[in-house]
């Protein structure tokens, strides 16, 4: 018997939406996908078109769901122009107040809704890591992105739906985002160090982010800021150490500050999402029990190695 009715996944279409779609498939009756364009359904996978801009008939479909996931939000990884800027924003916001508007008005709202945002609102930290508690914000583009889109989710109390913002690190997944890229950095031999090496990054493997959410679904007394990240956070230097090793390449050239501030505008990236220090622990999870499937780095990286090599 499946535990759950209905989950709901606006802006699912992406690398992180169709991980939580595998995940619920097996364990409810029906995943609901919003999206702006259509898909064929799969299994009990099943696309509601939106343009997460106006009501419409998709509306219909966050009634009675057990949880709403929200995944909107333009790629960071361009170069903040003032157009991109405008739009990463605007992506994230947006759809959020649009999702307020309409469960505040529901008969039978979603009963948990998590609102996926970054642990990148920290301040940069080599000093002390941050938490949900005594964590401090940091300021820049990417910050203000963070704060105006919590803000948004915040403005509106939904006493029939409880609220979680997600602050997530760095999710290392096999199919895509960071891992398969600093994967194939090993691979030609570009492996080393990026700048110092002394820059925290704080992950967490995709299992993890499922199970997390699954996780607050179920415990009623978690609401509010929840930080979403393993509870060993790493130094840069390290993690591509592990990567290296996992891989069978003692070593790596590192790339320099300059070198990377080329590269990023050659690929139309910037350089802060590899330079900022990202030293976040999820003292909330931690707090209240919730077990890691990946604690530690080595472990998540000698898992996808090994996914990879059976695909």
């Amino acid at each position: 018997m499946k535990k759950y009715k209905k989950i709901v996944l606006a802006g699912g279409s992406g690398y992180l939406g169709q991980v939580l779609a595998r995940h619920y498939s097996s364990l409810t009756e029906e995943v609901i996908i919003l999206a702006r364009k259509p898909k064929t359904k799969q299994a009990n996978i099943r696309t509601v078109v939106w343009d997460g801009k106006s009501e419409g008939a998709w509306a219909q479909n966050l009634e009675h769901a057990d949880l709403l996931v929200n995944l909107c939000g333009k790629n960071v990884n361009c170069r903040y122009t003032p157009k991109n800027q405008k739009e990463i924003i605007s992506s994230r916001v947006t759809p959020t107040r649009l999702l307020n508007w309409v469960v505040e008005r529901m008969e039978n709202p979603p009963k948990v809704w998590i609102n996926i945002t970054s642990a990148t609102i920290y301040r940069h930290a080599e000093d002390c890591a941050q938490d949900e508690i005594n964590g401090e914000i940091g300021y820049g583009f990417s910050v203000d992105v963070c704060k105006k889109w919590e803000a948004g989710f915040f403005e509106t109390s939904l006493p029939g739906t409880r609220k979680v913002a997600l602050r997530m690190g760095i999710v290392l997944g096999r199919a895509d985002g960071v891992f398969p890229r600093l994967l194939n950095l090993v691979k030609f031999g570009l492996g080393g160090k990026q700048g110092n090496g002394q820059q925290y990054v704080s992950w967490i493997h995709e299992q993890d982010v499922a199970l997390s959410t699954e996780w607050i679904l179920t415990h009623n007394d978690i609401k509010g800021i929840v930080n979403c990240t393993a509870p060993n956070p790493i130094k840069n230097h390290e993690l591509m150490r592990l990567i290296r090793k996992a891989y069978g390449i003692p070593l790596g050239l590192p790339s320099s500050t300059w070198m990377l501030g080329i590269g990023a505008w050659l690929i139309g990236t910037e350089t802060e999402l590899i330079l900022k220090s990202r030293w976040v622990l999820p003292s909330l999870l931690l707090a209240h029990g919730f077990k890691f499937q990946y604690p530690a780095a080595d472990l998540a990286i000698t898992d996808l190695m090994a996914q990879a090599k059976i695909s």
